[in-house]
């Protein structure tokens, strides 16, 4: 339950976006009864691909738990798609590999409002029960504009005009291609099974995995795979491409590279280049591999990159930076390949961690993005994780809060959940002043919440808790006011007076001052203090922006 003060951050963000929202944004982002009476297990998706036409069809089983007697549950499917048949089984099983046996089977009713389908049940189901219903369902899934950042399928050609598809959907929502519960708040407990269908010249790769395949006589040939670990709704998918499979280890972990056939020697000596070293630092800062009994894999797509849970999307084109440009504008970033670092940082945050409504994406992408740093530190030393850092400065907009709006699946528009997000944890690292204190309390973060979905009071309170220090205004000011804190400073003679001025009361951080080029570091403060000059001839120069991301500014 959200804390009467987030509540009241929460309505002066609503204030402050004057984008208005519909029954249909409410129905695909909120949590009503529908939603919250029932528990998803598992899914079971059994699906075909046809790539001439462009359409998918199938069958997803979902097996849930009852958390509140009803008789009506909300699944969601995009409205474009059409619902063939809801069958409520009499069975409940865990996984397919051939058709089960399901026993009796009843014919369900619903009734569809935009993307919600509300499902009614003959008779009421009671608390701690157990079903299962067969969704069957077909289609022309919407195609992504822009993937990732426009939802959809991607449907392109490799360059021997073979079918290269792929799909990513954060944000946009899972049910455009499969019906779900759609959203953050719930994850399969019990994992997921992926059956693909694809000619049977080509490779469906998914999540988790590997099971078997098999060979159909309409030329079709099926692959299954399975996620032992819950996972959200957008991070579910599947790649289909000639692909080959390049297999490797890291100590007990399986590393599995699937990628265009035509890439294959290109892929191998890209990949050694960053995966490992970005794993073990990885690792040792922010704990074990999450998803161990799913392995690892890259994953090559016909889009940018994606972070989908052990079968990361990759798009970058082997080549350094982002696309071989350095975003930080630093040169540190042409050091590594910008989609491996930044998509595999969301196994840990995002996909470990995550949170529970979208509006909190800085939960996954303000650490994501600080996960660069830190893999910069690890090969190349604090310096240069500084500089690339402090060049993603240039990107932060600070025209809006970064939380966005609750219960309307809000996306923020701006790229301040990534930068100035990543900006302010390197702020908080050195208010608390002592790294193996800071790392310690990355890592006790990351363990702590593993596998978990969590919110921003969740994070604020650990942190603020397990460092000793009251961070809360400090989060507050950065995560839900658009300004940044800025210290007044006015010179007075023998001296100067300081103080912060922000959104936030009783706001105390301190901060970092160079005289000429002597670091200072003034105490956090919630008053005007004084500071006096003990050198002659010593005048202010700058706030030492290398540590802490705030603006000065110089009053009379």
């Amino acid at each position: 339950m959200r804390s009467l003060l987030a509540f009241g951050l929460c309505l002066i963000i609503q204030i402050t976006f004057s984008q208005t929202f519909t029954k249909r944004d409410s129905l695909q982002g909120g949590l009503p009864f529908e939603r919250t009476c029932f528990d998803v297990l598992r899914y079971d998706l059994d699906i075909k691909i046809n790539t001439d036409k462009k359409t998918i069809s199938g069958v997803n089983y979902i097996t849930f738990k009852v958390i509140k007697n009803t008789q009506k549950i909300q699944l969601d499917l995009f409205e474009n798609m059409e619902v063939n048949d809801i069958i409520l089984s009499a069975e409940v099983y865990r996984p397919f590999i051939m058709e089960p046996e399901l026993g009796e089977e009843i014919k369900l009713n619903y009734t569809r409002e935009y993307d919600a389908v509300f499902i009614e049940f003959p008779e009421e189901l009671e608390k701690g029960s157990e079903h299962l219903i067969l969704f069957y369902y077909s289609g022309k899934p919407k195609e992504a504009k822009n993937a990732p950042w426009d939802g959809g399928f991607v449907w392109k050609k490799d360059s021997n005009g073979k079918p290269f598809v792929g799909v990513a959907v954060q944000g946009t929502g899972a049910s455009l291609w499969y019906p779900c519960k759609d959203s953050q708040s719930d994850e399969p407990d019990n994992g997921v099974t992926i059956s693909i269908k694809v000619p049977d010249d080509l490779v469906a790769v998914s999540n988790g995995r590997f099971r078997t395949d098999r060979h159909w006589k309409d030329n079709y040939r099926q692959w299954i795979w399975e996620m032992e670990n819950p996972i959200n709704t957008y991070n579910l998918t599947f790649n289909i491409g000639d692909y080959v499979n390049i297999s490797d280890k890291l100590g007990d972990l399986d590393l599995d590279y699937w990628v265009l056939r035509e890439n294959e020697q290109k892929a191998k000596k890209h990949f050694e280049e960053d995966v490992k070293p970005m794993l073990n630092c990885f690792q040792e800062k922010f704990g074990s591999y999450p998803f161990p009994e799913d392995g690892y894999k890259l994953v090559e797509a016909p889009y940018l990159g994606m972070e989908h849970q052990s079968a990361v999307a990759y798009g970058n084109r082997y080549k350094k930076g982002y696309l071989g440009n350095d975003i930080s504008g630093s040169g540190v970033g042409m050091l590594f390949d910008f989609i491996i670092i930044h998509e595999t940082g969301h196994e840990w945050f995002g996909n470990s961690i995550t949170s529970k409504d979208i509006a909190d994406m800085w939960i996954h992408e303000a650490f994501t993005t600080y996960s660069e740093a830190v893999y910069a530190e690890c090969r190349w030393g604090y310096d240069k994780a500084m500089q690339y850092i402090n060049g993603q400065s240039r990107m932060v907009e600070n025209r809006k809060p970064i939380v966005g709006q609750f219960g309307v699946n809000f996306k923020p528009k701006s790229s301040d959940m990534y930068y100035k997000g990543a900006l302010m944890l390197n702020t908080i690292r050195h208010i608390v002043n002592d790294d193996q204190k800071w790392w310690k309390l990355i890592l006790d973060y990351s363990n702590h919440f593993k596998h978990q979905i969590i919110e921003a009071d969740d994070v604020i309170e650990f942190f603020t808790k397990e460092s000793g220090i009251n961070l809360k205004p400090v989060f507050e000011q950065y995560l839900y006011h658009s300004d940044l804190p800025a210290l007044q400073i006015k010179p007075l003679k023998n001296g100067f007076e300081y103080y912060w001025e922000t959104d936030v009361k009783n706001f105390e951080m301190p901060v970092e001052i160079t005289l000429n080029q002597r670091e200072v570091r003034l105490e956090a403060t919630s008053k005007p203090q004084f500071y006096k000059i003990k050198q002659k001839r010593e005048t202010l120069i700058d706030v030492t922006l290398k540590k802490f991301y705030v603006k000065a500014n110089f009053v009379r």
